[in-house]
């Protein structure tokens, strides 16, 4: 019986490292396709319909942070970007442009497929359909979260976000007016095996409140020197 492999796209222009993180991906029973420049990765989504991109920041022509954003434009697919580029402001840009996860060159490359699994593993319960029979939802005054369609209903529409921006404003207003820590938070969502800072937490608040405004019932609170806490009025 044939089984669809799960694909992922490679952006890069160092065609070097591209072969050998396909080689690597291939070897995970994933398929792969390389993409040198920016350009031709766009031109290739629709047909090749990855399910995951790897996604390099500098590139020739289009850079790494335009092919996020026009990625983001038309969907959800995952991106990890990798770049040589090392700084907090690097990390931070790319995962304010929608990036669910950041590697600096040069990186370990079982590292790099282990990350992939990881995100994939995030994404999956988007595209499956559920199994679970309690359905996990938490319903303020204009705001529905659903955990298990992955769903969330604002202002009566529903809002489109990534799973771990869900999953954080779910987790959030479970518990409504506990504080939890920025390192609560990234252990929450994003588990041990993420490798990243807590400025990430910071991101996805960000990106949070530009999808859902204050509302006269609730809000998402910083608890400023400690973290965050969904606020709810009396």
């Amino acid at each position: 019986m044939a089984v669809n492999k799960q694909k992922i796209m490679i952006v890069d222009d160092d065609n070097n490292i591209a072969e050998l993180v396909s080689l690597y991906l291939i070897k995970e029973c994933f398929d792969t396709q390389i993409f040198n420049d920016g350009e031709s990765a766009l031109e290739a989504l629709d047909s090749y319909e990855p399910n995951l991109i790897l996604l390099d920041l500098m590139l020739p022509g289009i850079d790494g942070y335009q092919v996020c954003r026009e990625v983001r434009a038309k969907g959800n697919i995952p991106i990890i970007m990798l770049s040589a580029k090392g700084e907090v402001f690097d990390k931070v840009l790319g995962l304010e442009l929608g990036a669910d996860d950041y590697m600096e060159k040069p990186f370990d490359s079982k590292e790099l497929v282990a990350r992939v699994k990881s995100v994939l593993r995030r994404y999956k319960t988007v595209s499956e359909p559920v199994k679970e029979t309690a359905e996990k939802r938490v319903e303020y005054p204009d705001l529905v979260i659903n955990r298990t369609n992955y769903s969330v209903l604002y202002m009566g529409k529903n809002v489109d976000m990534p799973p771990k921006e869900l999953e954080l404003l779910y987790f959030l207003a479970s518990s409504p007016n506990h504080v939890f820590t920025r390192e609560q938070l990234l252990d929450q969502i994003w588990g041990y095996e993420y490798m990243g800072d807590t400025r990430t937490v910071d991101v996805h608040i960000k990106r949070l409140r530009e999808k859902i405004n204050d509302h006269d019932a609730w809000k998402i609170s910083t608890i400023w020197g400690i973290g965050y806490k969904f606020e709810v009025r009396a």
